[in-house]
């Protein structure tokens, strides 16, 4: 039985990473015929091998310096996304009247675009890293509490029922039932939270990138537009979304390493 298990796990990973690869191979290939064959100018769309040389060769120096602080800043403001959301839906589910009154705004931030919030927290609190986090968080916090509360209330039932019958104290019950009942849950926000994470830092570095010279990689998006760098704007972006995926893929492994043993979407 074990033997099986251990033989299919390869395929089972190739079946995953193999048809996404094809397709980006593709698309490259036909991206790179195309800026030839329709004579396709280089500040509108560059060749793909002029982006990896300007990624690898000619800006990799500033461009890695760009991706640490974007970094930094969205791990940070992703952490603390984490763990005040998952608190505040703690709060939330404990009470009634609290949910009533609070869930509401979390609605309302959630709704209300990060462009429209990010210059006024810059003017607020400074331009620097702490209005950027505070724009990371107010962009990926949402799905966190909103996936977390839907987990702590939706907490079968019949099994509420067995641990009262059994006398279990509220906490008992919290620690035991309704946390790790909600845990799928959890992660399900987290990784809406780790690509949102991104898209508010890099946005919020948008409204700085006058003031913090060189700093993440929102600043060199706007720097390379303003010099027609298309090449060096591709590469920022690029950069960007492997940031996002490598949170993405961290919160999956973590899912994995907490539920594979228990619950059924990640054997």
């Amino acid at each position: 039985m074990t033997t099986r298990h251990s033989s299919t796990h390869p395929h089972r990973w190739w079946r995953s990473i193999l048809p996404p690869l094809v397709v980006f191979a593709i698309a490259v290939a036909a991206w790179a015929l195309a800026v030839p064959l329709f004579h396709i100018q280089p500040y509108l769309l560059p060749r793909p091998s002029e982006i990896l040389r300007s990624l690898a060769i000619d800006n990799r120096a500033e461009l890695l310096a760009s991706l640490g602080w974007t970094s930094l800043v969205s791990v940070i403001g992703f952490a603390i996304s984490a763990v005040a959301g998952v608190l505040i839906a703690m709060a939330m589910s404990a009470s009634p009247i609290l949910r009533r009154a609070i869930y509401p705004y979390t609605i309302f931030f959630q709704t209300v675009p990060i462009i429209s919030i990010a210059p006024l927290l810059v003017i607020w609190i400074g331009a620097g890293m702490g209005s950027v986090i505070v724009c990371t968080v107010v962009v990926s916090i949402f799905p966190v509490i909103a996936s977390t509360l839907v987990g702590l209330l939706s907490t079968d039932p019949a099994l509420v029922d067995l641990f009262q019958l059994y006398g279990a104290g509220r906490l008992a019950k919290f620690w035991k039932l309704r946390l790790p009942w909600a845990l799928p849950y959890v992660f399900s926000g987290l990784r809406v939270a780790a690509g949102l994470a991104v898209i508010g830092t890099v946005v919020a570095e948008f409204f700085v990138g006058n003031i913090i010279q060189g700093a993440g990689l929102g600043v060199k998006i706007v720097a390379a537009n303003r010099q027609g760098r298309t090449d060096l704007m591709f590469a920022s972006v690029l950069l960007a979304c492997l940031l996002g995926l490598a949170l993405f893929g961290a919160v999956n492994l973590l899912a994995w390493l907490t539920l594979r043993r228990w619950h059924a979407s990640e054997q």
